[in-house]
């Protein structure tokens, strides 16, 4: 079994609610989908740069199966996000200081070179050159999906569509659908995930509804990343062999998990000192 590369972005991320969650995390949908990836069995790589204040992340944040030799350091600050939701977890708005993974974009086309031989994904994200990376995957015998966020979908969606065909998957949420819908008939998509929130999650090939799967309920926890847990955990399971039924329901137990439990990082103690001196952030 292959290698998974995860092209996006790694962060410090700060959130918040009217009530009493959030707070300070590792975060970054580069990290949290090759982390979900990893532990559903998946040799996964995340393909981001980070700054001085994460360098430590390999020493920091260990994983069987997580791959740290794609992640690149500059001088300077990491990616930081802070994301503002509603009492029901609907994302309202999003402060960025993207710092030095503004280089991304030419790191992921290095290792896209280096690494032909690698199962891809991309984040669709700010600040990645998204129209620039799809081509170099499009253009090479590589198998590679993609994902988008909500804040940048209606930006970054149109500049995809020339490669969505050709993607093994496409995942959004349901606002993102409906701009995807928008963009290009959806029925040209080998694989295309939809999640819902607390609804039903769908898979649909080449247009056609193949799964669903119904989170169970959850009265309140940390949202952030968990679509970033289905899809890596999907992605590994699809690797391996299931079905899309399968990958889902994986998906969604598994982002059901995140959201119960306590944000990244989970495990080895050093990784909460990489998070108590938060950048200063700007609206972009």
């Amino acid at each position: 079994m292959g290698r998974l590369s995860v092209i996006g972005n790694i962060s410090r991320d700060r959130t918040r609610y009217p009530d009493s969650r959030g707070g300070e995390q590792l975060g970054g949908a580069a990290l949290l989908v090759s982390l979900a990836a990893a532990r559903a069995g998946i040799p996964t790589a995340p393909v981001a740069v980070v700054g001085d204040d994460l360098a430590q992340l390999p020493e920091t944040v260990a994983l069987d199966g997580l791959d740290w030799s794609a992640l690149g350091v500059c001088p300077g600050a990491s990616a930081a996000f802070d994301l503002a939701y509603d009492t029901e977890g609907h994302l309202l708005s999003v402060v960025t200081e993207y710092g030095v993974a503004s280089r991304g974009t030419e790191h992921a086309l290095r290792h896209i070179a280096d690494r032909p031989q690698d199962t891809y994904h991309l984040c669709c994200r700010r600040p990645l050159d998204v129209s620039v990376l799809l081509e170099a995957l499009a253009a090479r015998p590589v198998r590679f999906s993609v994902d988008f966020f909500l804040p940048s979908a209606r930006e970054l969606i149109p500049r995809a569509v020339p490669w969505l065909a050709q993607a093994t998957a496409v995942f959004v949420n349901q606002a993102e659908c409906q701009l995807l819908a928008k963009a290009l008939d959806v029925s040209v998509l080998p694989e295309l995930v939809i999640t819902d929130g607390p609804r039903a999650a769908r898979v649909l090939l080449f247009g056609a509804l193949t799964a669903t799967s119904l989170p169970p309920t959850v009265v309140e926890g940390e949202v952030t990343g968990a679509g970033d847990t289905l899809t890596g955990t999907y992605l590994a399971h699809r690797l391996a062999g299931a079905g899309p039924g399968r990958a889902l329901d994986a998906g969604v137990i598994a982002a059901t998990t995140h959201v119960r439990s306590r944000p990244v990082p989970d495990s080895p103690e050093g990784a909460s000192d990489v998070l108590r001196r938060p950048p200063a952030l700007r609206r972009p």
